[in-house]
């Protein structure tokens, strides 16, 4: 490791699991959530809201293949008419997100599903998977319009993830398609490289029109 470099730890072996539903009829609901919980479709894309959120979901359980993206990356992903990004509040504050995308053939992935670390082990995340996965198989109507109904709503997961993670799924009905182990290299999730667009000390300022605040 050279100076500078972020550390990294190579991971002997990772298990991911391809799990998908055939069937809206086969999702099963959660238990109610420990507080009420609402979801908000994200109808002005972000980079930098989802990058904030893949760090504070993502960190505790290793979501690190998005760390070599650049601003120009995310922007590029989310601002696309088949992504579909979603804020869950909950106690007044944001609690978790998904990020669901239209492909081909029907075929609907669950990209990132996750709560915020407040809010992990209280109850809330049966109830978010199952929010989740009935926004999932509501594509071309609530979300992606013209992008076609979902004919399979699939997600990818592995033993990085949270420990209750793959129980949680085949509870709302998900069935295991395919499974994989591979070493895998995994940087520090501590040292996520994301610099800003550009830098504030030296660019100039964008022109904005002066408000009053009252």
């Amino acid at each position: 490791m050279t100076d500078g470099e972020p550390p990294a730890a190579r991971v002997v072996a990772v298990t991911e699991w391809t799990m998908e539903m055939a069937d809206a009829a086969d999702l099963r609901p959660a238990p109610p959530p420990g507080g009420e919980m609402a979801f908000t479709r994200a109808r002005v894309p972000s980079a930098d809201v989802s990058r904030a959120l893949y760090a504070a979901v993502g960190a505790p359980v290793c979501w690190t293949d998005r760390f070599p993206w650049t601003h120009a990356d995310w922007r590029a992903w989310v601002e696309r008419p088949e992504l579909s990004t979603w804020i869950a509040m909950a106690e007044g504050t944001v609690a978790g997100f998904f990020e669901i995308e239209a492909q081909a053939a029907g075929d609907t992935e669950i990209h990132l599903v996750g709560l915020t670390p407040a809010f992990v082990g209280r109850g809330y995340g049966g109830h978010l998977v199952e929010q989740c996965v009935r926004r999932a198989w509501q594509r071309g109507r609530l979300w992606a319009a013209h992008s076609g109904p979902a004919a399979r709503v699939w997600l990818r997961t592995s033993s990085l993830d949270h420990p209750n993670a793959l129980a949680n799924y085949r509870r709302r009905g998900f069935k295991v398609a395919a499974e994989s182990t591979a070493p895998k290299t995994v940087p520090d999730p501590r040292t996520a490289p994301w610099p800003l667009p550009r830098d504030p000390r030296t660019a100039p300022r964008p022109a904005v029109a002066e408000e009053l605040i009252t």
